[in-house]
């Protein structure tokens, strides 16, 4: 066997014993050194620009301070006015026609609802009364000779003496009664009538006039075949919607 060894096998020795470190450590100190310059290079390239003279001022600009506009402190003033010359006439506005109402559509006011005025009642003549009102008890009859009922007043009075309308109201009707005569009715309004009998043939008034409270409408006759046996006299009658009811509730005291 050679003993002789190469260098090659020598180095590797070297390098797995105590060589090793020191190959360690001389990596380390390259590695060091390679940074150090690298970092020594950079300074002094930093170095030459900052070296450089700086030209210009180097005064330091204040920004402008904000100053109030005219437009914004100032009060909107009113805009001058045009001289005469540069006044445009403005054009005059014509009102809109109002709508006239139709007169197919205008409605005619309502009749305002007039209440009547009270009726003031007289007696129709002046006489004595002989027979009164009774329908609901039977009365003698002197004429007839026997008992019925009586609708209304017998007054007794002259011949021809004067009838008077009772109260205001409207001849409704005139006729010849077969048992009362001559009769007359006058409507009062609201239902109410008044009956006029015995009368003389030819009345003072016609059917449709307006009489009022006094008013003359005939005079006693004898046209009553019922009661011809009694002296001369008016019977004198009234109605509420065709009901007799007694004139005592109407004409004043005597």
């Amino acid at each position: 066997m050679n003993s002789k060894r190469t260098w090659i096998e020598k180095l590797g020795d070297f390098i797995s014993g105590k060589g090793f470190y020191l190959v360690v450590l001389i990596c380390v100190a390259a590695i060091a050194l390679s940074g150090f310059y690298l970092i020594q290079g950079v300074r002094d390239g930093l170095d030459d620009g900052l070296d450089q003279p700086v030209s210009g001022s180097a005064g330091i600009v204040e920004p402008p301070s904000a100053k109030p506009s005219a437009a914004a402190s100032a009060r909107p003033s009113a805009a001058p006015s045009p001289r005469p010359s540069q006044q445009q006439p403005s054009p005059a506005v014509t009102p809109a026609p109002s709508a006239q109402p139709s007169a197919a559509l205008t409605t005619p006011p309502s009749p305002v609802p007039t209440t009547p005025a009270a009726l003031v009642f007289t007696w129709p003549v002046n006489g004595t009364l002989i027979a009164d009102f009774s329908v609901e008890a039977l009365a003698y009859s002197e004429t007839m000779g026997d008992w019925r009922t009586h609708d209304g007043l017998d007054l007794a009075t002259e011949l021809g003496a004067q009838v008077l309308a009772t109260a205001n109201g409207t001849v409704s009707d005139i006729y010849q009664d077969d048992f009362m005569g001559t009769t007359v009715e006058i409507d009062h309004g609201n239902g109410l009538t008044s009956q006029y009998s015995n009368l003389a043939e030819v009345p003072t008034v016609a059917v449709g006039d307006a009489v009022k409270t006094g008013t003359v409408i005939g005079s006693v006759g004898a046209t009553a075949a019922a009661e011809l046996g009694s002296q001369p006299h008016l019977h004198f009658a009234m109605y509420q919607d065709g009901n007799p009811i007694t004139p005592h509730d109407y004409l004043p005291e005597k």
